[in-house]
């Protein structure tokens, strides 16, 4: 009967080391994915291809129409067509010229330079975005496949465990009864159920990685988890205005700003239509000589002409209303967006201030408790003061402190990631023009 409680011990101590046992293996960094995602990222490439429009466009914007030619052959007499038989017959070419009202032009080329502007902005919040996003995609993964690494560790030891309590009834020598047997049989079943439902986890976030990096999200992940920390400070009690200072240099509320000063110059654009539209027009006419052969003047005529914008209340003054209130309704959406982002701030900051509190717990405290209560029950069991299923319940119970630590842990990171995309800044250079080209 000891003999088969020290084979019991063996085997649980053995399991114990496997488990504390520290392993390195290299493998995919979230750095690494992080960076192929935002190479291979499409949008990035379209984004770049839309500034270069835009810029392209205000040149055109800001240039004046087409001028116009005409050729006419004008008052033929229909009984001969013979040029020089009319005084007024002649050939007559013309050239005119439009110019747009006021300072339309130049305000259509701030406008696109304006929305040009806005895509430097918005690649950077999209470098932010995706780097939040692979990294909870990543850190799943890692959650499912290190969870899959404690499992099989104790899988191991609950194989032994049932060969070892199978023997002792087998024997009879020991203390080991049916129960035991069949409770050993189940809590490796239900071993196996958790891996299989851990690896539908893994190979679903790998699937969902895979839309970012390709192939290599099959690849398996490095050990080691991140260790990042916030970007900068994180308020978990501080004032409105302190959040807000936080996120005003946001890329995303810059690339808004930027539409703002778009639909502003809509509204200077709408009010330019109150000035008239001028046209320049000149003309050259030529006759021929006259049936005796006189020579005939050639004829040059010049005109302006212009619009009378009188009527304006149904036009031109709904223009401006709807430039006005486009405008508007965007610096409400910009009071939303500095909201929503202020409120995911905040509950990110208290979110990782309570799983530091958890994970603290954990590591300082409920681990070293349960390793000792596992040895406890161990022991006791040893010591024919406690029955199997309380030393295997003690087990289970060491097995799901450490996994439900490293879900806290990586629960962590993922919070860490969502905070450094909100307190992400917009660099110095945004706005350049053709910046990333």
């Amino acid at each position: 009967m000891k003999a088969c409680k020290y084979l019991l011990l063996l085997v649980l101590g053995a399991g114990v080391a496997i488990v504390n046992a520290k392993t390195v293996h290299e493998g995919l960094t979230l750095n690494e994915a992080v960076d192929m995602a935002i190479a291979a990222d499409p949008w990035l490439t379209g984004s770049r291809h839309t500034q270069a429009a835009l810029t392209d466009e205000a040149t055109a914007a800001g240039t004046l129409p087409d001028p116009k030619m005409s050729l006419m052959a004008a008052n033929f007499p229909v009984d001969s067509f013979d040029i020089n038989q009319e005084a007024m017959t002649q050939l007559s070419v013309g050239i005119s010229q439009m110019f747009p009202r006021g300072d339309t032009l130049a305000l259509a080329q701030r406008k696109k330079l304006e929305l040009a502007l806005q895509q430097p902005l918005l690649r950077e919040d999209r470098r932010a975005r995706v780097t939040a996003t692979v990294a909870q995609l990543w850190l799943d993964t890692y959650n499912a496949q290190e969870s899959i690494r404690l499992i099989e560790k104790d899988r191991a030891l609950f194989e032994h465990l049932v060969d070892a309590t199978q023997a002792s009834y087998a024997t009879a020598v020991g203390s080991a009864r049916q129960q035991d047997v069949i409770r050993a049989q189940l809590e490796l079943t239900r071993l196996e159920d958790r891996l299989t439902t851990l690896r539908q986890g893994q190979e679903t976030a790998q699937m969902r990685l895979s839309e970012w990096i390709g192939s290599r999200a099959g690849d398996r992940l490095a050990a080691a988890l991140p260790t990042g920390s916030p970007a900068g400070p994180v308020p978990t009690q501080g004032s409105e205005q302190e959040r807000y200072e936080l996120l005003n240099h946001h890329p995303t509320l810059l690339a808004l700003d930027k539409r703002i000063e778009a639909t502003e110059t809509d509204i200077e654009l709408a009010r330019q239509k109150y000035q008239p539209e001028w046209g320049l027009t000149a003309q050259y006419g030529y006759r021929d000589r006259d049936p005796t052969g006189r020579d005939r003047a050639d004829l040059f005529s010049v005109g302006v002409t212009f619009d009378l914008p009188l009527f304006t209340a149904n036009r031109q003054d709904k223009d401006v209303s709807a430039a006005i209130g486009h405008a508007e309704a965007l610096r409400t959406e910009k009071q939303l967006l500095i909201r929503r982002l202020m409120a995911s701030l905040e509950t990110a900051s208290v979110q990782l201030a309570r799983l530091d509190e958890r994970y603290a717990l954990y590591i300082d405290r409920l681990l070293p408790q349960m390793a000792e209560q596992a040895e406890a029950s161990l022991a006791a069991y040893n010591n024919d003061d406690g029955d199997f299923a309380e030393a295997v319940r003690a087990r289970i119970a060491e097995l799901n402190a450490r996994i439900e630590a490293l879900a806290i842990a990586v629960e962590r990171q993922k919070t860490i990631a969502q905070i450094n995309y909100l307190l992400v800044r917009a660099s110095s250079d945004a706005a350049q023009p053709m910046q990333d080209f």
